[in-house]
């Protein structure tokens, strides 16, 4: 990424350890498909992604702040600090909270969340996975009747869903997308490519086609570090490629996952990738994946 190329991240995290409780960073560290989080179980505040920012090159002129793995009874408070904080500062300038969509009180959470006037969505994580050590949910939420009809509570909202789950999950996913038309689902992470064999890559390819061709659904190239540790062009060029030609640039956002994607390269190691690998996209192309599409999905 050129110095001077402005972006609007439409994936990044921050935490104040102080003031909410993140059980994922919080001693003794759980294991999980990301490995070893102990390097970013700290403080990171809005100067500090800045800086990383900076430091890689990228002018950001708008974030979107995704929930970040709060204890769920402070879904809330962190979606009142992130609002004081968009407040005073000017960032984030879109917000998408926490909510289990499955529970009792969702209504009334999704009601105060969408009180604060930033917030533009909901992210419940999905993953789920027969492979315990893959998964992040004890059961697959997008077979539970509670949980959709706790989606169906969005609408009423004007609030979008971001998406996190796995490719054998993609099926269920594009039903629910027929199902709420009017509900913006966005596709985190590239679609989660977990398995890299033959037939995992068969899976996840078939599943971005069936999301795909659902209107309402977007989606976000990120987070492949955390499923390829060791990454390079080679391994991340066919799943970006493969996203846009699927999604084209107008349904296709650039993000940082920052700081989780911090333990696999730089924010400026992975704009430089991204740079090299879309060098073949046209100026309207490239506008559309590093502002454009977050602008017009988040509404910002």
């Amino acid at each position: 990424m050129t110095p001077d190329l402005t972006m609007v991240d439409a994936h990044m995290h921050l935490w104040d350890l102080k003031r909410i409780r993140y059980p994922w960073l919080t001693p003794p560290l759980p294991a999980g498909i990301t490995g070893d989080v102990s390097p970013i179980a700290r403080d990171y505040l809005l100067d500090d992604y800045l800086g990383d920012a900076a430091g890689g090159g990228a002018h950001v002129r708008k974030i979107v702040h995704i929930e970040a793995g709060a204890d769920p009874a402070d879904a809330l408070a962190e979606t009142r600090w992130l609002q004081s904080l968009a407040d005073a500062r000017g960032y984030p300038q879109a917000i998408v909270a926490h909510a289990e969509l499955q529970r009792s009180g969702a209504a009334e959470l999704l009601e105060r969340h969408a009180a604060h006037r930033n917030v533009r969505g909901i992210r419940q994580i999905l993953n789920w996975h027969p492979d315990p050590a893959k998964t992040y949910t004890p059961r697959d939420l997008l077979a539970d009747e509670a949980w959709w009809a706790g989606f169906a509570r969005l609408k009423r909202h004007g609030l979008s869903f971001d998406l996190q789950i796995y490719p054998g999950q993609m099926p269920a996913a594009a039903r629910l997308a027929s199902r709420h038309p009017d509900t913006p689902l966005i596709l985190n992470h590239t679609g989660m490519p977990v398995e890299k064999d033959a037939a995992g890559i068969d899976a996840w390819r078939s599943g971005m086609r069936v999301l795909a061709a659902q209107p309402n659904v977007a989606v976000k190239i990120s987070g492949l570090a955390m499923l390829d540790w060791h990454w390079s062009d080679a391994s991340l060029r066919p799943f970006v490629l493969e996203t846009l030609e699927l999604f084209g640039a107008e349904r296709t956002m650039i993000a940082s996952n920052f700081p989780v994607d911090r333990l696999f390269g730089t924010f400026g190691q992975f704009c430089a990738a991204y740079t090299r690998i879309l060098a073949g996209a046209s100026a309207a192309e490239r506008a559309n994946l590093y502002s454009g599409t977050a602008e017009r999905i988040y509404r910002i």
